[in-house]
């Protein structure tokens, strides 16, 4: 199966440079099989600390989805989430060429091209370097050291959020009533051997299986997750703790309309963290130490990647793709005007008029109207990359309360989340209330596809002042809610190599 040859070549070539760089420093285990590794893991968890901070060093990689060349759009886990907002219709594209035109213009998902197959063995190789991990340990038994469980249970939360980005770019979970579609035809499951699935069952699962078999494997996940992480404390932000994991799974369950679910996930996980206030707002959502900040990636000069990075890529104030305007990145007109101006937030972006230059004189994308300045800039590409805030949480908690009937805790989640966002709010909330805080909240930060997908949402870009970049916009213009431009074809290397999806299973062209 080529889900499986292909994620071996990609796992084994990450740690041959994943070594020479001192990032997946680890002994051979060609003789830990069994319970010898189990044993073995027991004995002495930290053997395994090696493999899990691979595993969030890869989610980091230059190049991790396996694209050959200078690609600088391809930097693990963030990029993918990245180039969903590029096509969301909130971020603004602006320039004459560079990074993220065909994305933006809904033209770079066809089975050969190169998008589908980075975002593919992206999750596919978190995938197969979870199960790796998992396979430390034999079926049926859980570990009892506390640092042993937390590693197992990292690597459960980790494959159940790479199954969820996978279902949402290959696929339209959504049916036309706006009901998650159960039936749809999914992605294949890798198994470890501690899934103990039956031979027939791992070969039927190859192919595309329905989302309704992919969301079973998700929720097998969450629930070996979640106990495992129990006690366990993480030596840094970078890794998941049962908090971070529930936040996972709070994205998870309102994804599938799971909404009590969603809200319960979502009020644990944000537990203990402090919404940042007026002046941290305005610090560049760069230091995963911030107070609010549940979940990212410190970066140091052995591990940033200089051009090839988020920064680079989404911070006008960098003297990178986006400070150089090739692309500079904007934040829609019409979302901006719907900032009030009491909103501590919109001063993140330039208004129509444009705005004061970066520190860095290199940086010409920060002047324009409209750009975003809310992600900054340090020396040496060093900012931290930022996974998971608080923030999303509230959203989550008040938008699943809300659709239970719950008004009253949606109001109060609302209320306290907006005292720091803008002093003057007191509105009655509403769905359509808490999806624009949303969209006004985490902007740039990778959740704007996820949302139009599970809102059934379209996006219209052609509206009278429009500030959208519209000399790229050749294929479509207005992209509607549930249109085929939205999912990704399955790449055309899985196809050559994987027997079991035949080419009625591709995703239209």
């Amino acid at each position: 199966m080529k889900v499986t040859r292909l994620i071996s070549v990609l796992t084994a070539a990450f740690m041959a440079v994943s070594c020479s760089e001192k990032y997946f420093d680890v002994d051979s285990t060609d003789y830990l099989t069994g319970e010898n590794a189990a044993q073995m893991v027991e004995n002495d968890p930290e053997y395994l600390s090696s493999y899990i901070s691979g595993l969030y060093s890869f989610m980091v990689q230059y190049n991790a989805g396996g694209t050959s060349g200078n690609e600088h759009d391809d930097f693990g886990f963030i990029s993918c989430t990245m180039v969903g907002d590029w096509m969301a219709g909130d971020v603004v594209l602006h320039g004459s060429r560079g990074w993220g035109m065909y994305d933006y213009a809904f033209d770079y998902r066809n089975f050969n091209y190169k998008r589908p197959f980075q975002i593919w063995s992206t999750f596919y190789t978190l995938i197969n370097n979870a199960n790796t991990v998992i396979d430390f340990f034999q079926p049926g038994t859980d570990p009892q050291n506390i640092s042993s469980r937390g590693y197992l249970g990292q690597a459960y939360a980790i494959r159940a959020m790479a199954y969820m980005y996978l279902i949402l770019y290959f696929q339209d979970p959504m049916d036309g009533a706006g009901n998650f579609n159960y039936e749809a035809k999914g992605v294949p499951i890798v198994y470890a051997s501690r899934d103990s699935k039956s031979a027939d069952t791992v070969s039927e699962r190859q192919g595309r299986n329905t989302l309704r078999i992919v969301c079973e494997h998700i929720e097998e996940n969450i629930n070996a997750a979640l106990p495992l992480l129990e006690g366990y404390e993480r030596p840094s932000k970078i890794m998941l703790d049962k908090q971070t994991a529930e936040g996972i799974a709070a994205r998870y369950y309102l994804l599938t309309q799971q909404w009590e679910k969603a809200a319960s996930m979502a009020s644990d996980a944000r537990r203990g963290y402090t919404l940042m206030d007026e002046a941290r707002l305005h610090a560049g959502f760069m230091d995963i130490e911030d107070a609010e900040v549940m979940w990212g990636f410190n970066h140091t000069s052995e591990t940033q990647t200089t051009y090839a990075s988020f920064f680079s890529q989404m911070s006008n104030d960098c003297p990178g793709y986006a400070g150089l305007d090739q692309l500079g990145k904007l934040i829609d007109r019409k979302l901006y005007e719907q900032i009030p101006a009491s909103d501590y937030r919109k001063s993140l972006f330039n208004g129509p008029s444009g705005g004061s230059p970066s520190v860095n004189a290199a940086a010409i994308a920060s002047t324009l109207p409209y750009a975003a300045r809310k992600f900054g800039f340090l020396d040496q590409w060093l900012q931290d990359y930022v996974y998971m805030r608080a923030a999303e949480m509230y959203l989550i908690e008040a938008e699943a309360s809300l659709r239970l009937g719950k008004d009253s805790e949606a109001q109060s989640l609302m209320t306290e989340l907006m005292a720091y966002r803008d002093p003057a709010w007191n509105k009655t909330v509403t769905l359509d209330e808490i999806l624009l805080q949303r969209r006004i909240e985490l902007w740039g930060e990778g959740l704007s596809y996820y949302d139009r997908r599970r809102n059934s949402e379209g996006i219209v870009r052609s509206y009278e002042g429009t500030n959208h970049n519209l000399e790229f916009l050749t294929k479509i213009v207005d992209v509607p809610a549930h249109h085929k431009y939205w999912v990704f074809q399955i790449p055309e290397r899985e196809l050559q190599e994987n027997p079991s999806i035949l080419p009625e299973d591709q995703n239209e062209l």
